[in-house]
């Protein structure tokens, strides 16, 4: 039995919440998200909470219990409060900015490299070099700060790159002239 599983999820003012079948649906101030309730898992609505329980005793029914009621959990914050995801731009003469639902990066390519913004993401660019990647979906932000991060890895001997807010990138020392 999953401890998570079994904790109840709190339901916020302003949150409500419907099930539809095997589809739950989140409504909230910051907008709606639905979520497939997969087989073997029994969600139930009680007062102001929600309560995740595991219909089956099997391998996957137990992995399962305590992901869908941290999905859920995720689901209320988002619609509720939101999420977001902080990134550095570092290097000489790197830089991002917004236009539009495109991204334009200058980091250290020949030509700017541009990324395209999905719906449900809101992209703000702070001083040219900090932003911020919010929405209501946990894993549709953390997917796309990735995203973001991957088009220039920090490099180990200078630190040129995009980073996470707070990362810490272990540098290595370059060559040396010899004797």
């Amino acid at each position: 039995m999953s401890r998570i599983g079994k904790k109840p999820v709190e339901i916020p003012d302003g949150v409500r919440i419907r099930l539809d079948g095997s589809l739950i649906i989140i409504e909230g101030p910051m907008g709606t998200l639905l979520r497939e309730i997969p087989k073997g898992i029994e969600v139930a609505l009680e007062g102001n909470v929600v309560l995740v329980n595991a219909t089956t005793d099997d391998r996957e029914g137990r992995s399962l219990h305590g992901l869908i009621r941290t999905l859920i959990a995720n689901m209320v914050t988002g619609v509720s409060k939101g999420f977001e995801k902080s990134l550095q731009i570092v290097g000489v003469g790197y830089r991002g900015e917004v236009a539009g639902n495109v991204l334009k990066l200058l980091i250290g390519y020949s030509d700017p490299v541009e990324y395209k913004i999905q719906e449900g993401i809101t992209i703000k660019v702070d001083k040219q070099v900090n932003m911020v990647v919010s929405g209501i979906d946990k894993e549709l932000v953390g997917r796309t700060a990735s995203e973001i991060r991957d088009l220039k890895k920090p490099e180990p001997y200078k630190g040129k790159g995009i980073r996470y807010a707070g990362e810490y990138v272990r540098k290595k020392v370059g060559k040396s002239a010899g004797a």
